[in-house]
């Protein structure tokens, strides 16, 4: 099954370890990801999962122009592709307040947005724009359980009026991410969503009745956002579904998104026997979650034994020694964890139909471009 999905026909020249992505599965959990929303339009994807300007310009080619970025880099990144909308899903501190109002002020015809949930930074915020003569786009990050970051709702409505007073702001709806509800049953997953969202409309519609603008809710991530889907005049924000990775195919089987990103890898010694080492070191793949790093496709009998920073150990289940891969072979390694995984990596191989077919750069990897 790796090989048709996964196989690469000519690897002589592929220097290991190697990021591959998958272009023709990327399309296609694209396709998923607007089907399961009802349209591209409902969509505002986070860009974390893959860094890539080349990445946000094919979505924007299938329709989804609203983006979600954790850093500046990205949210640079996401506008230089065409972005109509960039939401910073990251409160705003230090240096960071003046480079989001560059940001505003260097790309025009991309809206940005803040979020954050500490009035003291946000006057300080407030207090910048005003003297650059702006006003920032914002939405109330919402703790729906995290304890990350975030207002807990029965605060919400009292910060959204004082963040209302400042000048320099315009609030205009809530960020509620809700990560905390990525169980594997979808059944208990939506009871949560359903049950946290019922909450959110009726402090939404509460400030809507005492004349304030809460009209733009961004709402869930990759498990969560098929639940709330179900709600109208909502954006929906999945993430790694895009690319997604063993851990999420293996967690949330009601989710249709194949993992399009594979790790090349090579056996570099057999330094005892049954043993075999490979060069992906946790330098080439991610150190988390806890527990199994990755799916090694093609020699499904061999069981991980230690991970160094540029090699991994492999032993050989009890009667398959003989099924021990040979030094200089290529190995497909599935990650658990894709966002940084790819991190890891200034580029990526591009993939179709068994063949390299370009290369993408991962563009915002580093936390600055160029403000």
């Amino acid at each position: 099954m790796y090989r048709e999905r996964y196989g690469i026909h000519n690897t002589n020249e592929i220097l290991t370890p190697a990021l591959i992505y998958y272009k023709d599965i990327i399309e296609d959990n694209i396709q998923k990801m607007i089907r399961t929303a009802g349209g591209a339009k409902r969509l505002w994807p986070h860009v974390k999962s893959h860094k890539m300007q080349a990445m946000v310009e094919l979505q924007i080619s299938k329709g989804i122009t609203k983006f979600k970025a954790a850093t500046i880099a990205e949210a640079q990144m996401a506008a230089e592709a065409g972005a109509s909308d960039v939401l910073l899903a990251y409160p705003l501190v230090g240096p960071n307040i003046p480079r989001f109002l560059k940001l505003q002020s260097e790309y025009r015809e991309t809206c940005f947005w803040a979020t954050g949930d500490d009035i003291k930074q946000l006057d300080i915020l407030g207090s910048f724009a005003k003297q650059q003569h702006t006003k920032v786009n914002f939405l109330a990050d919402v703790n729906l359980g995290t304890n990350r970051t975030g207002v807990g709702i029965e605060k919400l409505k009292e910060f959204y009026k004082n963040v209302a007073k400042i000048t320099g702001l315009c609030p205009k709806g809530l960020h509620c991410y809700d990560g905390n509800y990525g169980i594997a049953d979808f059944n208990a997953r939506k009871a949560m969503v359903d049950q946290s969202d019922r909450s959110v409309f009726k402090v939404a519609d509460q400030l809507k009745s005492e004349g304030y603008d809460c009209s733009v809710l961004v709402m869930g991530e990759t498990p969560t956002f098929p639940c709330h889907a179900q709600y109208e005049n909502v954006y929906l924000s999945p993430g790694t579904s895009i690319v997604c990775d063993f851990g999420y195919s293996e967690l949330y089987r009601d989710e249709p998104f194949i993992p399009a990103g594979i790790l090349l890898t090579r056996v570099i010694s057999q330094a005892a026997p049954g043993y075999f080492t490979i060069d992906l070191g946790y330098k080439g793949i991610a150190a988390d979650p806890p527990g199994q790093r990755g799916k090694l496709l093609n020699v499904p009998y061999a069981e991980s034994v230690e991970q160094n920073e540029e090699h991994w150990i492999w032993k050989m289940k009890a009667g398959y020694e003989e099924k021990r891969p040979t030094i200089g072979s290529v190995l497909y390694v599935m990650p658990t964890h894709i966002c940084p995984t790819t991190a890891l990596y200034e580029e990526v191989l591009l993939a179709g139909k068994g063949e390299v077919i370009g290369k993408w750069k991962v563009t915002a990897r580093n936390r600055r471009l160029t403000i």
